[in-house]
């Protein structure tokens, strides 16, 4: 009866325990909830969160695949140089060969030398059939013109592909400010497109209390209905042209499709003042492969040039013989070190074609830069002209903003006293707001003129 009880009571303790150990899981997988909801309402926040231009770039910078490829071309151009550098160092082999002969090679011994007749030989067969050779054998270049060559076409084209990320960096802010500027614009028409949709539908309801009361026809009522169908099918492809453009935004600052993305609609300008020219990343770029090409050509000349090498091997020769009765293998050191000069002395002439062509390459680099120089010029000074414009329609959209306010007052006030009516008012509220439309189509052409003068004249980095 006892044991039954004690039994009984050490059950109890045990469910006792069972029940708290499944109540602490139960809170411990709460708080992992909690966690991760959380977690996931953060990364909401942050990307849900409205991205201004200064942001776009700041991502594409990390995240481009573009810019992320121009940085590893970096690293293997460094690792070019690097390469070239330790071709200075001096080589090291080791060489082992082993070599058994079924046939001894024969040599030819003059007889005389034995006591025979002059002007007579005597085939005869020298060594044994084993072989071994075991060496290390060690170059240092003294001089190598393609070795000191190879090293200042690699600083070159370093310099090269550092200059190729800048021009990437370069494009990608001009492509990500348009686009930017794009997007805010669509964002806005289609604003503008839902007030006027509002409007009309306002106006309808308007011309339908008028036709009830005979006071309009049904060709009035087609006309705005006809109008806000032309609108929503408007808006409709504003909406695809958004997402379209917000889809190319996000694949170049590295966001995915699936990343909810909004960007800052205020649109923002300040009158800029004129920027200094710059050389710009292409300009650059034509003269560092101007001088790649003039070294080339210089290593081409200096094919012709020796090469002189300190040269040297350490190495033991064995000897190996296995008939009775004098069966052996033996091994004798052999060492020697040296001079090692190289004469070219006839190529073929490949190399006079090679230069010939180097020569062409030339030519042709000194007309690009004379294009890029005439290009850039003109392109400097259609953006100076267009910024100049768009600055004059600014002006000229700020004057009908406050005429169409003024006529939007006017209006109202008309209104209040009974001189115009509802149609009269919703007209004068879509002149002002288009109004307000063409002031910031005119700002976005005003922000995009100058971010082509800014790359045209080198100032966006």
């Amino acid at each position: 009866m006892i044991r039954t009880t004690i039994n009984f009571q050490k059950n109890i303790k045990n469910k006792e325990r069972i029940f708290f150990m499944k109540k602490k899981l139960v809170n411990i997988h709460r708080l992992f909830a909690i966690i991760s909801m959380l977690i996931v309402l953060s990364s909401h926040n942050l990307f849900s969160q409205e991205w201004s231009l200064e942001q776009c770039i700041d991502s594409a910078m990390v995240n481009n695949k573009s810019i992320r490829i121009s940085k590893n071309n970096m690293k293997i151009a460094d690792a070019k140089q690097d390469e070239a550098l330790l071709n200075l160092l001096p080589k090291i082999n080791s060489i082992t060969e082993y070599k058994y002969y079924f046939d001894l090679p024969y040599q030819l011994m003059p007889q005389s030398a034995f006591g025979g007749p002059e002007g007579k030989f005597k085939e005869t067969q020298f060594g044994v059939p084993h072989n071994i050779n075991a060496n290390i054998q060690f170059v240092f270049p003294i001089y190598n013109s393609q070795i000191y060559g190879a090293i200042t076409n690699t600083s070159i084209a370093k310099n090269i592909s550092s200059l190729q990320l800048d021009k990437n960096k370069e494009q990608i802010i001009y492509d990500i400010s348009i686009l930017y500027y794009n997007l805010q614009i669509l964002i806005e028409q289609k604003k503008f497109v839902e007030n006027n949709i509002q409007n009309n539908e306002k106006l309808l309801a308007n011309v339908n209390l008028l036709r009830e009361n005979l006071l309009a026809k049904g060709t009035d009522i087609a006309k705005i209905e006809l109008l806000i169908s032309q609108l929503n099918a408007q808006k409709d492809q504003l909406e695809y042209r958004i997402k379209q453009l917000g889809n190319s935004l996000k694949f170049i600052i590295g966001l995915s499709d699936e990343t909810e993305f909004k960007i800052d609609t205020e649109i923002i300008y300040e009158e800029k003042s004129d920027y200094q020219s710059k050389a710009t990343a292409d300009l650059l770029i034509l003269h560092e492969q101007n001088s790649l090409l003039r070294s080339e050509l210089k290593n081409l000349y200096l094919n012709w040039m020796p090469s002189l090498n300190l040269v040297g091997t350490y190495g033991q020769t064995g000897y190996g013989y296995d008939e009775a009765p004098n069966e052996f293998l033996d091994f004798y050191p052999y060492s020697f070190v040296g001079l090692q000069l190289n004469i070219p002395l006839f190529t073929g002439r490949t190399n006079n074609k090679k230069i010939s062509q180097k020569e062409i390459e030339l030519q042709n680099n000194d007309l690009q830069k004379e294009i890029v120089l005439e290009q850039n010029k003109l392109n400097i000074d259609n953006s100076k002209n267009q910024r100049t414009s768009t600055l004059q329609t600014i002006k000229n959209t700020k004057k009908s903003i406050e005429l169409a306010k003024e006529l939007y007052n006017q209006t109202i006030n008309q209104q209040k006293e009974g001189l115009a009516n509802l149609t009269d008012v919703l007209l004068a509220d879509s002149a002002l707001r288009e109004s307000q439309q063409n002031y910031l189509n005119a700002v976005i052409d005003y922000l995009k003129s100058d971010i082509e003068l800014r790359k045209y004249s080198s100032n966006l980095r």
